[in-house]
Formats: structure tokens, sequence, C-alpha cells
């Protein structure tokens, strides 16, 4: 038995050109003398598709297209699609065997998440456990994503005859994932003694990256087959019955990335969706000599192309000349478009007209302020003149503690480095330069200059300005949010870590009162387990705070010095 894996990338909603992609799909498998075509969870409507399934209009266009390709593909491979699928007054996530000119099968997935990034209990109705599908004398289990994160299904079908396990998969990028992965499907395995095949989606979707990585594992647990990560492929196997037990050949061993690699890949691969899948024709950003917007220009050329990418140099008095040599340096090595606009009137003009309501008050945050708004209204400015849309450069530290202008430098339809800590951002930018990227469209070599990755990070807001007068090192916060965020750790074991009390109590207030910032926030890749809007979900109102015990001394560090709470309302364009 040849069996096709179609690792594919759909766009949700668009069910015409997703079942366009099954054709073509269907017509090299035919050519190829494959007996059956398995493609991703929820292919034909795309996933996640949200609240999108309730819309009765969104059933029937579904339901009618699956009527229409099981005709349509009659002749050839039977196919295994995803597709939602209305049964009397109730929504399922489904798969459907198209075979001989009709659906032959419909399965229903069992086990629905509702966690992190996950909300399929208001969408869909649980399927019964489910018995194999009968395709052509073959007893086929097919176990939907979540299904096969516990034994229950999988266990019936073992008991109910299967002879292998074809798992079609909707599972997101995150750091960990692919050994999740791995891990989960072997322990199936060795329970059921059932070969599995493991199908996932690739692409962006909003703000979640699909990274392939399909698999084979035979029964007795080696690896078969490993799709690459980060791009469509279609790979048939080879299928023999020896002793009852269905192996597949051996083929195609593709490496998989991890670290650094992984996620600047699902940075470029979801930027380059979200732009092409929403009908941009490019994106434009401020450039403004610091890492951040440095990491991001650079994502931004790989993904979409150096002539798609319009960088904008925003000075004001206090940007400095290295900046200014920085930001061209960087536009030079990426070889976009880069121009400068001064915001010098724009800053002078609102100082000028506020004079009379600020008399008698000192100049600060406000003041400072005005020119990141000034320099986010410039770019919104360009993007609605010209249709390219503003990616933003605000990471993950910076969201945490607040230290970002609403209106300013939060300006933009997509944040690719939402989701990456200041610490990693650094990582990730010098990655990029010992590397390119597979299926990038920048140049090879040093594209972010090295004077970026060495100087102190600073908005530039004010004369002399650090990051570090404000937030303590970046080496520091980045440990504590990451106890906070992504581990939810007790302050007790943040401090015994090596962090003073005083400093472990002023971040976690800092990250609870800046939750109404980040409801406001552009979308952005997940790369993290946790991160802000689709996983970790917390009230904005919200005067809950963990005690410290302040008269604990760290174990390993000395004690920080006093820090500077940065403003409710701080910015930074870097």
């Amino acid at each position: 038995m040849k069996i096709a894996l179609a690792q594919l990338n759909s766009t949700v909603g668009d069910i015409a050109g997703n079942a366009d992609k099954v054709v073509a799909v269907h017509g090299e498998a035919k050519r190829a003398g494959a007996d059956l075509v398995v493609l991703p969870e929820l292919f034909l409507t795309g996933y996640p598709p949200e609240d999108l399934v309730l819309k009765p209009a969104f059933q029937d266009a579904a339901h009618d297209k699956v009527a229409e390709l099981a005709e349509a593909l009659a002749d050839g491979p039977g196919v295994l699609l995803g597709t939602i699928w209305r049964q009397g007054d109730q929504l399922y996530n489904a798969v459907v065997l198209l075979d001989g000119g009709k659906v032959g099968a419909v399965r229903f997935k069992v086990d629905l998440p509702n966690y992190g990034v996950f909300d399929e209990k208001r969408l869909f109705e649980p399927g019964p456990l489910p018995g194999p599908i009968n395709f052509r004398d073959v007893r086929i289990g097919v176990p939907i994503c979540e299904d096969i994160w516990s034994e229950e299904v999988t266990e019936c079908l073992e008991e109910s005859g299967a002879e292998l396990l074809l798992v079609p998969n909707g599972s997101p990028f995150d750091w960990k994932k692919p050994d999740i992965r791995t891990n989960i499907a072997v322990a199936r395995i060795t329970e059921t003694n059932l070969p599995l095949a493991y199908v996932n989606l690739v692409g962006g979707q909003d703000e979640l990256v699909f990274d392939g990585a399909s698999f084979v594992l035979n029964a007795n647990r080696s690896l078969a087959c490993q799709l690459p990560q980060w791009r469509e492929v279609v790979v048939v196997t080879e299928w023999l019955k020896e002793d009852d037990i269905w192996v597949c050949a051996k083929t195609e061993i593709a490496a998989i990335d991890d670290g650094d690699a992984a996620a600047y890949q699902a940075c470029m691969l979801g930027l380059r969706d979200y732009v092409a899948k929403n009908g941009f024709p490019g994106v434009v950003l401020g450039l403004s000599g610091g890492i951040d917007s440095a990491l991001v220009a650079a994502i931004a050329v790989d993904a979409v192309g150096a002539d798609k990418v319009h960088s904008v140099m925003l000075p004001y008095r206090y940007t400095s000349e290295e900046s200014l040599g920085d930001a061209a340096a960087c536009a030079t090595a990426l070889g976009m478009r880069y121009d400068t606009i001064s915001i010098g009137p724009a800053v002078e003009g609102f100082t000028q007209a506020l004079a009379d309501m600020f008399a008698g008050t000192e100049a600060g945050v406000t003041e400072e302020n005005i020119q990141s708004r000034v320099r986010g209204t410039t770019l919104m400015a360009i993007s609605n003149k010209f249709g390219s849309m503003v990616v933003t450069t605000g990471n993950k530290s910076e969201m945490s503690v607040g230290y970002a202008t609403l209106y300013g430098d939060m300006n933009g339809g997509f944040n690719p480095i939402k989701d990456l800590y200041k610490t990693e951002v650094f990582r990730v930018a010098a990655w990029r330069n010992a590397n390119v990227p597979d299926g990038a469209l920048g140049p090879s070599g040093v594209v972010i200059p090295a004077n970026i990755l060495t100087k102190p990070p600073t908005a530039e807001l004010r004369e002399d300005q650090k990051d570090e007068d404000s937030l303590p090192p970046y080496d520091v916060l980045d440990d504590i949010l990451t106890g906070l965020v992504e581990d939810e750790r007790p302050l007790s074991e943040i401090v015994a870590r090596g962090h003073a009390p005083e400093l472990v109590a002023r971040i976690q207030h800092l990250l609870y009162i800046s939750e109404y910032k980040r409801r406001q926030a552009a979308p952005g890749i997940k790369i993290s387990s946790r991160n802000f809007g689709r996983d970790r979900r917390y009230p904005i109102t919200n005067r809950f705070r963990e005690p410290v015990d302040t008269a604990k001394k760290p174990k390993r560090k000395a004690e920080a010095p006093e820090q500077v709470a940065p403003s409710p309302d701080g910015g930074d364009m870097g």
C-alpha cells in the first residue's frame, strides 16, 4: 500500500482555495501510484477556524465542497480530508474518507482541547469513541490530533481491529513541541503496537505557526519518515504487511530545527503568511538603529523580499549619530528601501499646542511619549497612503512590564518578535548573522551590524537615556519574567534564584498593571508555550499581588540595586 502524506498550508475560510490544493495533491498522488492521501486536521476549512464555524453559511459551503470533491476525485487514490461536519444540530471536527465518488466514512474528533490556544469545546461536540475505517480491506484508525494525547481513543481503535494509525493534525509550533509530539506518538505505539503516521499542517494563521514536521513511526518505534519543517511537501510512503503488522519503508529523514533557528523560522513563516494571506503588498517599519527593529527588518526581508520592505528612520534631537549610522548600515546590508523623516516639526507642533495646558508642569514622560506617538502616526500615514502594513517591533520583555507606548511604538498590524524576550532577541539576531534560513529571501552574511548587537539598548527619548535607567539588566529581567509568565513560579522561588525580593515584587506589579496595553497590542508570532494573548489571559482589572518576604536575601547573587520603575507609558522605538 502507498500512502501520500500531504503536509500542506491551508488558509482559514478559503474553502475553494483549499479544495484546489486537495485536487492538485490528489493528481500528484495518483501519478505516483498512491492508494490513499492523508491531509491535516480541518484542512478544507483552515485551522483554527474559531467562531467562523458557527456561521451557517460557512457550514453549508464546507458541506457542499465535500460533496463536490468526492465526485471530482472518484478516480484514483482515496482521500482522508479534515473538515467540519454538521449532523443534525451538532457540529463536529471531522475527517471524511472520499473514495469511489462518495463519502465513504466519517470520523469525529473525540478529545476536544480547551487549553492554551485551543478553544474547541465551545465550537464542537465531542464524537463517540471511533472504530477503524475499512479502506480497501485495510482497517485504518484515524484519531484526530488531540485524540492521541491520551490512550483512550487509540486503545479503542486497537481493540476494535485497527491495523495502523493515520493522525491528521493541526499542531502549532512552540519551542518544546517537536519533542513532545514524538514522545506522545511513541507512547501510543507502545500501548497499541500499531504504526503511526503523523500528518501536520504547515503555515501561519494569525499568531499561530504550524511547522509541519510530519513523521511516521513503525510499530517497533523506529523512525521511517521525517518530513521537513516550515514548507509544504508531499511524500508517498510505501507500506508492506509483515507478520500481520504494517511496516513503512524508510524514506526521507529531514533535520528538525531547534532553539534560535526554529524561532527565526517560525517568525519568518508567520510574517510571510500574515502578509500574503491578508493581501498586503509589503511592510513598512521604523528602523531606529536598535536591535529589535533590526531583527524585525531582517525577518521581514527574509519573509517577503527586500523589494517589499520599506524602512524609515524617524530621528529627533535625541537620536544619536551612532543610531543614524547603524540604521543606515542595516538597511544597506539587507538591501531594502530606507528613508529618513524628521519628526521634529511635528513634535514641536504638539508641544506648542499643549503649552498652555501644560503650563507650570515639569517636562517628563508625557513629552517623551509624544515623540513615540508622532513616530507611530507617521508610519501609519505611510501605510495608509501606500498600502503596506506597519510591522511593530516591541519584544516580550518590554511588553511584559509596559515599557512601550500605546498609539506610538505599539502601532502596527503585526509583530513577529512579540513572543521573544530581549535576551532571546539578541541571540536570534546573532544566529541570523551566522546563518541563512531555508527559504529566506534575504542576503547572506552579516545583515545586522555588529555595533547594534553590542551597544546598550536605549529608547533615545531623552538625553543619554538607557533602558537600564528604568529596567534591571535584561538578563535579570528576563529570568524573573520567565518565572512569572512561562512557569507561574511562586515569588519565593524566583527570589531563591538570586533576585532581590523588592525587585521581584516590583516586576510582578508592572506585569499586572500593563495588561491593558497588551490587550491593545498587535498580534504576533507564538514562540513560547505561554505567549501573551492566546495562552496567558489575565484580567485587566486585577488587585491580586502575591506577597514576597522582603526580609529574605538572595542565595546566589548580591541584592540588585534599587531600580526605578518604568512609567506605565514608557516607550521604545528600538
